[in-house]
């Protein structure tokens, strides 16, 4: 059974360790492209320490809710190895629109933006792991499976693959796939677009393992050679504290939200609605910054 099996995250515990040495020596060599800024670097490790400390002290709790929740499922699905690329399909799917939601709400958001605060973009960055993240993914995740029929073992090892296959695609290392593999999977090239501030690539390419959920949604965006991601934040994070990068902006929202007074409609909007919207009709959400960003570029005509 799934549930005797060892945790693929626990065994890429050394894999990760290994990867993360070669690309650091591999960029301070210049035999790949990337940055590695120690203080960076140090706080993504420090927050993935976090998120495994949490997530290994919750496991049994949220394994006992998805067994608990399983026995109101709808359907019996197979319990069997045969099975387990229909799971994964259908984890990668629920992950695609929680990851979505992460950047389309800023109650969301304020945990998502852990993942997103490094500038630099490398494998450690792969680290940088909300700590409430294993609650959100039990919500968004775990328990719509097992309302559906999945049984909860496997989607733990779903989880688990899912998180270890991403790993691998922090990096400037890695060019571009073979474009079959390119037009169908998450890859180094896709997700440098996500982590990007760019106007071109903000909230693009949220898919988890498949891409195939955003050319389908229609949030795909293909980098380009001409125009490198720049990354981060909106609003950069100086602070590399760990507890700052945790919760800087939880910290914010809740400031704004003291800011209203009390107006629990307001409350809501801020909660519900996209990162930079405004009371005052102001907003500077990604569907702004890029409206502006296109405008420049029809003003600017095209390029010779």
């Amino acid at each position: 059974m799934i549930d005797d099996l060892p945790s693929l995250s626990f065994l890429a515990v050394p894999v990760v360790a290994l990867a993360i040495a070669m690309e650091w020596w591999a960029v301070k060599t210049g035999r790949a492209r990337g940055r590695y800024d120690p203080r960076h670097a140090l706080t993504s490790v420090c927050m993935g320490i976090g998120n495994i400390a949490i997530n290994s002290s919750t496991a049994l709790l949220s394994l006992w809710v998805l067994k608990s929740v399983s026995q109101h499922h709808v359907w019996d699905m197979p319990d069997t190895w045969l099975f387990f690329p229909v799971v994964m399909l259908v984890y990668d799917f629920f992950y695609y629109w929680k990851h979505r939601l992460g950047h389309m709400t800023r109650g969301l958001w304020a945990e998502h933006v852990t993942h997103h605060s490094s500038p630099d973009y490398n494998l450690t960055t792969a680290l940088r792991q909300p700590w409430t993240g294993p609650l959100t993914s039990l919500v968004f995740s775990g328990i719509p499976m097992v309302l559906i029929g999945f049984s909860p073992g496997w989607i733990v090892a779903a989880s688990a693959f899912h998180l270890t296959y991403q790993f691998w695609i922090h990096t400037e290392a890695i060019g571009r796939l073979p474009s079959w593999y390119e037009f169908v999977f998450n890859t180094p090239s896709h997700h440098r677009v996500h982590h990007a501030t760019n106007p071109r690539y903000l909230d693009r390419n949220f898919g988890g393992t498949l891409i195939i959920w955003d050319r389908l949604f229609g949030t795909f965006e293909a980098e380009l050679d001409e125009e490198r991601p720049r990354y981060g934040i909106i609003k950069p994070l100086e602070s590399t504290n760990p507890i700052k990068v945790a919760f800087h902006e939880a910290a914010a929202l809740v400031k704004d939200c003291a800011g209203d007074g009390l107006s629990p409609r307001t409350w809501a909007r801020r909660l519900v609605n996209a990162p930079g919207w405004s009371k005052h009709g102001d907003h500077m959400r990604s569907t702004e910054i890029r409206a502006a960003w296109q405008a420049s570029q029809r003003r600017a005509g095209p390029r010779r």
